[in-house]
């Protein structure tokens, strides 16, 4: 509710006169309260008998479509009007907190950090007992003994709803990856299928230059690190055998020895110092 709306004043009884008068005792009193933020007067409803609740428009920031409810009521045969409630509301355009949600609902992949844990719903629909018999040919039997192996599996409904959730994320089909890939994985011999039904559509990746090196990727997944991708040589040119000419000799004239600090012919110094 802002401002701007008009306000219908609806009661199941006659409306006190003195209640409904006393706009001037609430706004006091809502600015008690709210201070500054008190706006205009947006109407008044009878909440009972000598009971009449007071509306005015919030100016306070980050409160759009609030206003202040200021209910104020008057005992039997006496003139005063007091006030009962005052209270910060939300109207119908009103900006408010997403509602409240259990934190087994609010939880999203990636939120488990170390030593946290997730307890799992007896009834997960995701999982089915395993010593139960089911005509499920991907559920795998309990081999252990009832006791002995995991108390529950993948029911259909979980392994279907992870097959979806594999096949449209970044290791499916529809990645730019995949679709700049020269081969699908599953020709790679780097590509190392799931057992049980999942390994008809989904392995993983065992190269470890592939960017999915030890995750899930779907068989029509694909990437550079293809095992048979191939890079065609480039052609290295012949370079010609060095050919020396020594058939002419070039002369080559030296500059005439100059005069040092011993004259040609003169007995030299004998070698150190002694």
């Amino acid at each position: 509710m802002s401002k701007n709306d008009p306000v219908t004043v609806t009661t199941a009884t006659r409306t006190d006169a003195q209640c409904a008068a006393a706009v001037q005792l609430a706004r006091d009193a809502a600015r008690e309260v709210g201070g500054e933020f008190v706006g205009d007067p947006l109407g008044m409803r009878g909440e009972g008998e000598r009971l009449v609740t007071h509306l005015f428009a919030s100016t306070q920031p980050g409160y759009r479509g609030w206003h202040w409810s200021v209910t104020v009521a008057r005992a039997p045969r006496a003139k005063v009007v007091t006030v009962s409630e005052i209270a910060l509301l939300p109207g119908d355009g009103a900006v408010l907190a997403p509602a409240w949600l259990p934190w087994s609902e609010r939880l999203r992949p990636g939120d488990l950090g170390v030593g946290d844990l997730i307890p799992t719903a007896p009834d997960d629909d995701r999982l089915a007992p395993s010593y139960v018999l089911s005509d499920d040919e991907g559920q795998p039997e309990n081999d252990l003994g009832i006791g002995y192996g995991r108390v529950r599996v993948l029911s259909r409904l979980g392994r279907d709803e992870l097959s979806d959730r594999w096949y449209d994320s970044e290791a499916g089909p529809e990645s730019p990856m995949a679709k700049a890939a020269p081969a699908h994985c599953m020709s790679c011999g780097f590509y190392v299928a799931l057992s049980g039904a999942l390994g008809r559509i989904f392995g993983a990746c065992s190269n470890a230059f592939a960017p999915d090196d030890g995750r899930i990727v779907s068989a029509d997944h694909g990437c550079g690190a293809h095992s048979e991708a191939l890079v065609e040589a480039v052609p290295i040119g012949i370079v010609p055998p060095v050919v020396l000419d020594d058939g002419e000799l070039e002369l080559v004239s030296t500059a005439a020895h100059e005069p040092g600090s011993v004259e040609d012919g003169a007995e030299t110094e004998p070698f150190g110092h002694g």
